[in-house]
């Protein structure tokens, strides 16, 4: 009778433990991620891991960042992510309080073959010859997702009357997403392969510089250095690159790192353990299996408006959204590639940024058109 009753009492959790996984649909968290923090939910969706992005992505929610941040549990060593990403933290000199988040954790099997598939398939680059494609992912994954949610009221970064950042919400990219899902198993998965052919059909004769040898961030700071003073779009360029402060500034709070970030890390949500000039560290991460050469000089020149944008914003800009910040960065970034005599640019999803053989009187309109589709489209963020 003992050993029935045991068996009932496990069966019992066992049941309850179950029941606890929250069957829902991407624009539902984000319709209000806080509610949701904490839960073990289940969704249906596509995931992408391409240039700035490793998110579970939500279609047109009507909100202005339409997808989850996706992460692995801390410690599991998997293979896709983003190219890079730029992640603002507390450094150990910041002046606020930061409050100690308990998070239950979450164990996800790497050996499973469902997971092995879907980390593979996200992790595939599109790498066919003809220009540079930066962080092109080869493959969108759909597979129903469990996981655990970690949602905010918002994603905004707080700051006061000076534009200085106090407070701090939100994950990922330019803690931009209010909702992260860490995953916990993987199921049910399939691929669609992204179409390139026709950014192709333009780009299939151009080639990328080699730049084997060089240091990415030490030739654009010296392409910066080298920017006329009454140039605008040169000033742009060089704002970009002093974010990261000069060769040897162990103090800049600018953290360059290579890696990949696609896990979710208990020590990235309290203070650092380095100090900067105004308490706040700048984590830009550099996967280098996707960034190098000259795509590392493009995505650190990214990287550097980002930064810049985020510390110390232009008049007007404190409160702008991630579609305003991306935009920004993506113009330096072809400005940075003109500069470097690339002639053509394409973006995941095959986005076509940049293209010499543009008349000059349409270059900024075809400029600004493809990169709001890229951001709109593909990367589902609304101004």
């Amino acid at each position: 009778m003992k050993r029935f009753a045991t068996i009932v009492f496990v069966f019992a959790i066992s049941c309850c433990l179950r029941a606890q996984v929250v069957d829902t649909t991407v624009c539902e968290i984000l319709k209000n991620p806080q509610s949701f923090n904490g839960k073990i939910v289940r969704v249906k969706a596509s995931a992408v891991a391409a240039f700035d992005q490793f998110v579970v992505k939500g279609g047109d929610c009507g909100v202005k960042v339409n997808d989850l941040w996706l992460s692995y549990p801390e410690g599991i060593k998997a293979k896709a992510g983003p190219a890079m990403m730029v992640r603002v933290q507390p450094a150990r000199n910041f002046a606020g309080e930061i409050a100690a988040i308990q998070r239950t954790p979450v164990e996800l099997d790497k050996n499973n073959k469902d997971f092995k598939q879907f980390d593979s398939l996200l992790a595939a680059n599109y790498n066919k010859s003809g220009g540079m494609c930066l962080g092109c992912n080869r493959y969108e994954v759909t597979a129903t997702l469990v996981g655990r949610l970690d949602g905010v009221e918002s994603a905004t970064l707080r700051r006061n009357d000076a534009g200085k950042i106090t407070g701090f919400g939100g994950f990922g990219h330019m803690n931009a997403y209010s909702a992260r899902l860490v995953l916990q198993s993987v199921s049910d998965v399939s691929s669609k392969e992204i179409d390139y052919s026709k950014t192709l059909s333009v780009t299939k004769n151009d080639t990328v510089p080699d730049s084997s040898g060089t240091d990415p961030l030490d030739s654009v700071r010296k392409a910066a250095a080298s920017t006329p003073a009454g140039n605008s779009a040169g000033q742009q360029f060089k704002r970009a690159i002093d974010a990261f402060g000069k060769d040897g500034d162990h103090n800049s709070g600018v953290v360059i790192l290579d890696g990949n970030a696609n896990t979710a890390a208990a020590k990235d949500e309290m203070k650092g353990t380095a100090d900067s000039l105004d308490g706040l560290l700048f984590i830009c991460t550099f996967n280098s299996s996707r960034t190098y050469g000259e795509s590392k000089a493009r995505a650190l020149v990214f990287a550097g408006e980002n930064v810049a944008n985020l510390r110390n914003p232009l008049p007007g800009a404190a409160n702008a959204e991630l579609y305003d910040l991306e935009m920004r960065a993506w113009v330096t970034t072809v400005l940075d590639a003109f500069a470097s005599h690339q002639k053509t640019l394409t973006l995941p999803g095959g986005y076509l940024i940049v293209n010499s053989a543009w008349p000059p009187a349409d270059m900024n309109k075809n400029v600004d058109d493809a990169i709001d589709g890229f951001l709109t489209i593909e990367e589902l963020v609304r101004r």
